[in-house]
């Protein structure tokens, strides 16, 4: 199974306050998918059992992950393995593009 995104192919959903995210491509081994923040949005820490490449295409975030903390601007990316307890606040609004492997089912479902 192969999926793509095509700009009018698959629709941004809201998925919290100041966050919307949009399922670009994947397959059942990874998942491709960008996610807009507004300034002052926050991803709330969590965990799955996915490892996940956050690759900051514009705007400035902070990342938690296992309690430790990173300042990432546009360009910067950072690695999440599996099973540790992450999240982020946007100090500027922008966009992650998130990669998963393997592909995250709740985002299609």
């Amino acid at each position: 199974m192969v999926r793509v995104g095509r700009p009018a192919g698959m629709e941004w959903q809201e998925v919290g306050l100041g966050q919307r995210r949009k399922v670009c491509a994947y397959n059942a081994d990874e998942m491709a998918v960008l996610v807009d923040f507004e300034t002052g949005a926050v991803g709330a820490l969590h965990s799955h059992p996915h490892t996940q490449i956050s690759y900051v295409l514009a705007g400035e975030f902070t990342y938690e992950i296992e309690g430790e903390t990173w300042h990432l601007n546009q360009g910067d990316s950072i690695v999440v393995d599996s099973g540790k307890t992450h999240g982020c606040a946007c100090v500027k609004a922008g966009t992650l593009l998130d990669v998963f492997t393997p592909m995250r089912e709740d985002f299609v479902k």
